[in-house]
């Protein structure tokens, strides 16, 4: 799950709406603490939207619920992707994974800014609700990623280069690390005991990226570093690993935009 906010630049008149359409890749692990991932080619669509309440953006899709000088409330979202048990072996003859999707309000607390802002250093606490895609889709409670981000505009002094790095613990509930780490008794080995997830401290996570928005196109990048030593699930004989990378990158290139402008600063 990828959620990093990105600098905020000086007021200016912008499209209301532009759109656009590339392709990436991300690699990840099968589940987070899984000895096993995969690299995943994706589709990278571009779009960013200015209104005065909603908008989508690279800090992705926020409904402007509160607003001041120090303090924002947004809309999170946030995924996680499917896992064929069958291709994995500390899974195998257990169910599947569905895909979750998570949404929820997050606190952003603007702790300082640079006098020409572009450094940015903030408080951002998400709490969102991860809910399977399925059928019948089943809430897994909730999940928490408090974060301290800082964030560069014209990085380096390259102008349009954006880069921040946030770092931070997860937590999560007890339906959330059941459904990834919990062996019910009828998925039992001698390799795999029973075990009962609980929840708590799940992770500290750090997550760098870097984005640059061209004339004709947009690139972005990132990488994610995650440790679980410590997590509530440490005995889960799912647990293969405490510590992974994962990460990605994609292209964009712009289709159309909106022949309204608007003022705006992201």
């Amino acid at each position: 799950v990828l959620a990093l906010s990105m600098p905020t630049a000086r007021a200016e008149e912008k499209p209301l709406w532009e759109f656009g359409l590339g392709v990436g890749s991300i690699a990840f692990p099968d589940y987070r603490g899984s000895d096993e991932g995969r690299v995943y080619p994706v589709p990278v669509p571009f779009f960013v939207y200015r209104g005065p309440i909603l908008k989508a953006d690279r800090d992705g899709l926020r409904g402007k619920l509160f607003n001041r000088e120090y303090v924002e409330l947004d809309l999170s979202v946030g995924a996680t992707i499917p896992v064929n048990s069958e291709d994995n072996a500390a899974r195998r003859g257990m169910p599947d994974l569905k895909p979750t999707l998570e949404l929820g309000p997050s606190v952003e607390v603007h702790l300082w800014r640079s006098a020409d802002r572009d450094v940015k250093f903030d408080l951002v606490m998400p709490l969102r609700v991860p809910i399977t895609l399925e059928s019948s889709p089943r809430s897994l409670q909730w999940m928490f990623a408090p974060r301290l981000n800082i964030d560069f505009e014209n990085f380096g002094g390259h102008a349009g280069w954006n880069f921040g790095a946030g770092v931070g613990p997860v937590f999560a509930a007890d339906k959330f690390h059941e459904y990834f780490y919990s062996v019910p008794a009828q998925f039992a080995t001698p390799e795999r005991p029973e075990y009962r997830a609980d929840g708590a401290y799940s992770a500290m996570h750090v997550l760098p990226a870097v984005s640059k928005r061209f004339q004709k196109y947009w690139f972005g990048a990132f990488l994610r570093y995650d440790w679980l030593g410590g997590a509530e699930f440490a005995d889960s004989p799912l647990l293969r690993r405490e510590n992974y990378l994962a990460g990605g990158f994609g292209f964009a290139w712009m289709i159309r935009e909106s022949k309204r402008r608007v003022t705006t600063d992201d």
